[in-house]
């Protein structure tokens, strides 16, 4: 049986991971604000953060220290967190992901699959909608649906996304992935990645009724990446997508 450590364990992700944890038939443990994250690392075989970017560098410190994997689901990562994951991933294996659904891992394929074979002439919009208390946008997803669709076209997404469209703001620019944040009630997650070419259109969408589909994912993950080398691993890569 795996012992499992949930950073952040009385949060909603945290209860969630608990329960997919003991759905799986394996054991927990967890920490929350304030708590000893070295120990948690020495004593679980492998540790899950859907916490908080302030709490990731001293997280990945203490896997590191312990040579334990971590799966991170935590959103709103800015560059600087990357390049701890980067440094933390020659000793260790890291998976980190803006979203653990497997739903949503397949989905971000069929993205990838359709930018590549549509031209430009197919804009891509990427809408979003959360719970009212979700503190970043766009979501992680959608920016993990957006980087997908911008690997199919062979772009580069921070030069060639557009977002917070409001008053005159001209004509939509040729070639760019359009992103929109829609927040309220208590939407665990909506997805939908529109191609609107000449006269048609496609949308690919994904609706998460419950957040357990994230927990089993980010459970899934944890336990393929215990048998993992160090290095920086992928959703895609659990399920067997690449």
């Amino acid at each position: 049986m795996t012992s499992i450590g949930i950073v952040g364990s009385q949060g909603r992700m945290g209860v969630a991971l608990a329960a997919a944890a003991a759905e799986a038939g394996h054991g927990h443990c967890g920490i929350d604000k304030g708590g000893n994250i070295a120990k948690l690392a020495a004593s679980a075989d492998v540790l899950v953060d859907f916490s908080s970017p302030a709490a990731l560098e001293a997280t990945l410190d203490a896997c590191v220290a312990a040579k334990k994997p971590i799966v991170i689901g935590t959103t709103g990562l800015e560059e600087r967190h990357h390049y701890l994951i980067d440094d933390a991933a020659r000793d260790i294996a890291v998976l980190q992901t803006g979203n653990t659904s497997l739903g949503v891992t397949l989905l971000a394929h069929l993205v990838r699959e359709a930018a590549a074979r549509l031209d430009p002439e197919w804009d891509i919009e990427i809408l979003e909608m959360h719970h009212r208390n979700k503190v970043d946008a766009p979501s992680g997803t959608a920016l993990l649906l957006g980087q997908a669709a911008a690997e199919g076209r062979r772009i580069d997404l921070v030069r060639c996304s557009e977002r917070g469209r409001d008053g005159v703001t001209g004509a939509r620019g040729h070639g760019k992935i359009g992103f929109a944040s829609l927040r309220g009630g208590t939407v665990a997650g909506d997805h939908d990645v529109i191609f609107a070419g000449p006269e048609e259109m496609i949308t690919l969408s994904h609706r998460a009724e419950n957040r357990m589909i994230f927990a089993r994912g980010a459970v899934k993950a944890a336990l393929w990446l215990i048998h993992q080398k160090p290095g920086r691993y992928t959703m895609p890569q659990v399920i067997g997508l690449s």
